[in-house]
């Protein structure tokens, strides 16, 4: 049985409705490819992850830094041929940092219906 390759916009949507749901690793195990990129802004101590293991590690390690969750959310992405952005609203204790707050804009590149990217600015 052939299956079908996801749009640019049925990813964005199934990506956005995974992480409504809380479910961002599970989501990155469904849409993500092997050989996709993240990348944090300069300021950040965070390093960018190549493929999927270390993207999912680091998806891993932020989760388990969530002492306390206190609100966010994510917005209807926007699409533009192979790229959506979605704004995410984020409000938690971090551990060894106290309550974080914080908007940011998601950017994810999508090739063969699969997140190739992703880079996020806040």
């Amino acid at each position: 049985m052939a299956t079908s390759t996801l749009t640019t916009q049925e990813v964005a949507t199934r990506l956005v409705e995974l992480c409504r749901k809380g479910q961002v690793l599970e989501a990155q195990e469904e849409l993500f490819a092997d050989e996709v990129t993240s990348y944090e802004p300069a300021h950040s101590p965070t390093p960018p992850a190549i493929g999927k293991d270390a993207v999912m590690a680091k998806g891993r390690h932020f989760a388990a830094s969530i002492e306390k969750r206190h609100g966010g959310s994510f917005e209807d992405p926007i699409v533009a041929g192979n790229y959506f952005s979605f704004v995410c609203k984020f409000d938690a204790d971090l551990k060894g940092m106290g309550r974080v707050v914080w908007d940011e804009i998601c950017v994810l590149g999508v090739k063969d219906g699969k997140i190739i990217s992703e880079q996020f600015f806040y």
